[in-house]
């Protein structure tokens, strides 16, 4: 016989999540708990079908390995069904408007999840017009402004390494080279915007031309002020990482040149050395860990003995985007 499943508080149902900041630091805790609660039973083996019959659209206009398959196998997970979407295949291609998507996928189930993260003041309006007009949940599986599954997932990480109470701890936020592409500013920019919410002291470092958004900039500045933590922002990674307790470094685009990423790629080469390796991780403190939402370029954002070494966490965190992602589904749907 089944066990029987403990009753999800209704406090979030119906809610969208399209930023962090959109939520309370109260319903933050409750999404995190039930992320851990989710993990504790998937790790178990126990059927957890929070949503049987229900139905959310993926709905993206980007390329995706973690986000999809955690969002389809959470969905699955819980009960319900996971259609993916692809923009450049849908009618958005030829110019349906976000109003029309957001009242017919309405009608059709229950929660509506999109990505849309390439272009600065593009991604997050889109998702706020379609929800907007629908009368299901619209859940951000990354925009231009934040990334806000990846940045719980990262929370919820952090947490189970150094527990609930991260007052005093320092993370460095750090742009690292990428020869890849002009990757999206979202992930930065939600670190900055929650961890400065709970606890954490957060230094900001990046190349001139790679200043993030105002908007999440100056979310910061205030959280930190009104949280009692530290928000700083400096010019050099060595800083950056000294006395840290974690280590996130990553890439990013040029606001004004994510039309031509060509640009923005020529103007990154000046900045290779900006890679973590092991020098800048014992600048670090002894225990620090290494995190990052990956996909990483490795031998440029990160050498292969750091983010497959003792202190890397990178493998947990993209495990727990399952579990992030599941709960936020199972309370708002």
């Amino acid at each position: 016989m089944p066990t029987k499943l403990p009753k999800l508080p209704n406090t979030v149902r119906g809610r969208d999540y399209v930023e962090t900041r959109d939520w309370t630091t109260k319903e933050i805790e409750l999404a995190l708990k039930t992320a851990g609660d989710l993990k504790k039973l998937f790790r178990q083996r126990r059927p957890h079908r929070y949503l049987p019959d229900k139905t959310v659209f993926l709905f993206f206009f980007d390329k995706s390995t973690r986000t999809r398959n955690s969002f389809e196998a959470g969905a699955t997970q819980l009960g319900a069904h996971a259609h993916f979407i692809s923009a450049e295949t849908s009618q958005v291609a030829h110019g349906e408007s976000p109003k029309d998507m957001g009242i017919i996928l309405s009608s059709y189930g229950h929660a509506i999840a999109i990505r849309h993260d390439l272009v600065p003041g593009e991604g997050n309006r889109y998702m706020r017009e379609v929800a907007a007009h629908a009368t299901i949940p619209v859940l951000n599986m990354q925009c231009d402004i934040d990334h806000p599954f990846q940045t719980l997932a990262d929370l919820m990480t952090i947490r189970e390494e150094f527990g609930r109470n991260l007052r005093g701890l320092k993370i460095a936020v750090s742009w690292a080279y990428a020869p890849s592409y002009a990757k999206p500013m979202s992930v930065p920019q939600g670190l900055i915007t929650l961890m400065t919410r709970f606890g954490l002291d957060v230094t900001l470092t990046h190349p001139p031309e790679y200043t993030p958004m105002k908007g999440p900039m100056e979310y910061a500045a205030r959280m930190a002020k009104e949280n009692g933590t530290k928000f700083e922002v400096v010019d050099n990674m060595d800083e950056a990482c000294r006395n840290a307790d974690i280590i996130y470094a990553k890439s990013w685009g040029i606001e004004s040149l994510f039309h031509n990423p060509q640009a923005a790629l020529g103007i990154s080469k000046q900045y290779k050395s900006w890679i973590c390796d092991e020098r800048r991780m014992k600048l670090a403190k002894r225990e620090a860990i290494y995190m990052h939402c990956l996909p990483a370029d490795r031998g440029y954002e990160v050498t292969d003995a750091v983010i497959d070494g003792p202190q890397s966490r990178v493998f947990l965190e993209a495990e727990n985007r399952l579990h992030t992602c599941k709960a936020v589904m199972a309370l708002t749907m």
